[in-house]
């Protein structure tokens, strides 16, 4: 939820706060708003899931619930305003993603030492689906607590996180035993700082440069996205030339490992446009033609994407079951072709749609992508050798973060430059069809797509936001202000360019589904090593020894020690 619930109360926040997001120099604050937590879990879970390896995943993981406690304290504290408040945030925010990545780099490795691979799936079905639901639910509560209060948004964080550190440090146990290593410092590095480069690149890529709507002519994005390319290049070098490497390059041997991690990595990329075009499809277009202000847009947005996490809930842990007895090929292929298959029916909506096809649509999808994660993610562990489960799990878990990171690169962008072609005329034209003068509506058709979509974002009225940028035309009578900044003006204006933008948007999610679904189909039928074990020897389940007649349903109920 973390991850997510400062998406929709940014608004709250930056009011609370003092400061316009969407002033010349500010949109950089916005951006790492969204982004710090991101990046920082994309970049950093790799390395703490080979800590966990080493020192022990349960001491990493109840560790990081400490250290997101107290982030989440400092965050719902912060006593500055305007720009030195916004800093406070952003900061803390990479604390307490810090703190979040000790707990995703290792939770999966921790239920996968815990549960026999009979029941693998059913397990790490629940904590994925629960995981994925949250990152939509997180839309919801932050809609619902920015209301109260902006600092709302982060006190809901600190009961839970205090009780999480309670409650782990009190009742999980080391159940792997800690592989004693070194710790390499050059891929910790050279793989921090590639990772690190080559997303904030991409981050800024989106922001326009000179006469362009986007930045990817930016010198500066330039040397970012190459820079970052050739590190981690040489990160790849690096880690096959060691004899204890933080990315065990030589996972990607098993085809399970690969084949996962690919899909994974493209459907991660594909959630993460559906759900950023989402927002800005209901909160700019749809719900203010349905007669919502601009200011409830993101509550309300956060209430009809409900199905979609509906979907997530139903299919995550019933295909996360029926894989372990079934394999996860058939169910994670089939759920990645329904997901394609929801694309496509979104691509063919009008862009005032009806509610009821655009629910099921979205609850299509949300099965779809509950019956890819959960056999998924219990395929990639179930492949690889107990003592690399860490960093298997922070390996797993950087493509889906670095997914999700850089589907907000590729998705705006490919907004923004559907938007560039047909925005910037059609405003103007309306702008002055209304009575503005026009060196105003010239003044707003050239502002920047990507402000438009910001402000569409934020749940702010663009055209509000656009006159105001330009200096409130004196001309203007207030019927003719109140009939631009009213609830249809602006959505029937761009309905036309935004779904241009959509079609270019889907198509590409459409395609990254159909890769995905190829991917997943070709990780064959892998067979755990567990089940290679000669009949009637001892095995080990969850890092205990276990006779031959221990049965599944007592190993995953005795209490690991």
């Amino acid at each position: 939820m973390d991850a997510s619930i400062v998406i929709i109360s940014l608004p709250a926040i930056f009011r609370g706060i003092g400061l316009d997001p969407l002033a010349p120099g500010n949109i950089g604050y916005l951006l790492w708003m969204i982004l710090g937590y991101l990046l920082v879990s994309a970049v950093l879970v790799v390395v703490l899931g080979r800590l966990g390896d080493m020192f022990g995943r349960v001491r990493i993981y109840n560790l990081g619930f400490l250290v997101f406690a107290c982030a989440s304290v400092a965050l719902s504290l912060d006593p500055f305003r305007a720009a030195a408040g916004a800093m406070w945030l952003i900061l803390w925010r990479i604390v307490q993603a810090f703190g979040g990545s000790m707990l995703t780099a290792n939770s999966a490795a921790i239920l996968t030492d815990a549960f026999p691979a009979r029941q693998r799936g059913m397990a790490l079905g629940v904590n994925q689906i629960t995981a994925l639901a949250g990152q939509f639910l997180g839309l919801l509560a932050g809609g619902l607590l920015a209301a109260v209060d902006w600092r709302a948004v982060f006190w809901v964080s600190v009961p839970i996180s205090v009780t999480g550190t309670v409650w782990s440090w009190l009742s999980l146990r080391e159940t792997a035993s800690g592989r004693r290593g070194r710790i390499d410092w050059f891929g910790n590095i050279t793989f921090a700082a590639g990772a690190g480069i080559l997303l904030a690149g991409i981050t800024y890529g989106i922001q326009p440069y000179g006469d362009s709507a986007t930045g990817w002519g930016n010198p500066w994005v330039l040397a970012g996205l190459s820079g970052g390319v050739f590190l981690l290049l040489l990160f790849c070098f690096v880690e096959t030339r060691i004899a204890e490497p933080m990315f065990r390059l030589s996972l990607f041997k098993v085809r399970a490992f690969a084949a996962g991690n690919v899909a994974a990595l493209l459907t991660a990329i594909a959630r993460g446009g559906l759900q950023f075009m989402l927002i800005i499809w209901l909160q700019g277009i749809w719900l203010p033609l349905h007669g919502y202000d601009f200011e409830d847009t993101p509550l309300w947005a956060g209430i009809f994407m409900l199905p979609l996490t509906l979907g997530f809930l139903i299919a995550g842990p019933v295909s996360g079951t029926l894989s372990d007895r079934f394999g996860a090929r058939l169910f994670s292929t089939t759920g990645l072709l329904v997901v394609a298959l929801s694309f496509l029916g979104l691509l063919a909506l009008p862009v005032n749609f009806d509610y009821g096809v655009f629910a099921a649509l979205l609850l299509l999808n949300g099965l779809g992508q509950g019956m890819f994660s959960a056999p998924n993610t219990s395929s990639i562990m179930g492949s690889v050798p107990a003592e690399y489960r860490g960093v298997a799990s922070g390996m797993r878990s950087t493509f889906q973060n670095s997914g999700t990171a850089l589907s907000i690169g590729v998705f705006f962008s490919l907004m923004v430059s559907g938007l560039a072609s047909s925005l910037p005329s059609a405003l103007g034209d309306g702008l002055r069809a209304h009575g503005v003068p026009a060196a105003t509506a010239d003044r707003a058709a050239s502002l920047p797509p990507v402000s438009t979509l910001f402000a569409t974002f934020l749940g702010n009225n663009p055209i509000s936001h656009l006159l105001d940028s330009t200096g409130s035309p004196t001309r203007l009578s207030s019927a003719q202000r109140e009939a631009l900044t009213g609830h249809s003006f602006f959505p029937q204006l761009v309905s036309g360019p935004f779904h241009h933008g959509l079609t270019i948007v889907f198509g590409v999610a459409t395609a990254m589904a159909l890769v995905s679904a190829l991917a997943s189909a070709l990780r064959g039928r892998h067979e755990l090593p567990e089940d290679r074990t000669p009949k009637g020897a001892p095995t080990t389940g969850a890092g205990v020894a276990r006779s031959p007649g221990d049965g599944p349903t007592a190993q995953a109920g005795r209490p690991a020690r």
